[in-house]
């Protein structure tokens, strides 16, 4: 049987927030098996007006393709109350998107890889600090570590949160 697949995953939610957070990391969990969650950190909303994100990174490991594994994680946002008709940038329940599908880099299955958000948005780049500081980015000859160290950590806020997993 081939190694699993270590895939890293965005999560966030600014509607019921601890709830969908919640719910998402246990669906996860009820889809790929273990789960391992970074820190969850608070965030103000990027890209438009509303109230603060939970993040996390979480990694999980498959043996499913790239396609399949986005539409298990459609299917969970979906089943967390996920409204896609308004704006790209909008409030959610849950979001949760693929930063790293293995060490691919560039565009995979039509989805470039890494994500772009890892390397703008503190609130995914600081988990992933967290979780894997001495692994190298895909594509990159930095680490997740060394990013975090030269990333502008004045340009966007992230507070530790309290978070009980249930």
């Amino acid at each position: 049987m081939s190694k699993a697949i270590q895939v890293t995953l965005s999560l966030g939610s600014n509607i019921d927030r601890y709830k969908h957070l919640n719910a998402g990391l246990n669906a996860l969990e009820d889809a790929f098996g273990k789960v391992i969650s970074s820190p969850i950190y608070e965030s103000d909303a990027v890209g438009f007006d509303g109230s603060a994100f939970l993040n996390s990174i979480a990694i999980v490991y498959t043996h499913e393709s790239l396609t399949r594994t986005i539409e298990v994680l459609k299917r969970i946002e979906d089943d967390n109350g996920r409204d896609r008709s308004g704006p790209k940038f909008s409030p959610r329940t849950l979001d949760i998107d693929v930063v790293t599908y293995g060490d691919i880099s560039g565009e995979y299955e039509g989805i470039e890889l890494p994500r772009a958000e890892l390397f703008k948005n503190a609130f995914v780049l600081r988990p992933m600090a967290d979780l894997l500081p001495n692994e190298k980015v895909p594509g990159k000859s930095e680490t997740y570590a060394q990013l975090w160290q030269q990333f502008d950590q004045s340009k966007q806020a992230l507070a530790p949160v309290i978070f009980e997993r249930r």
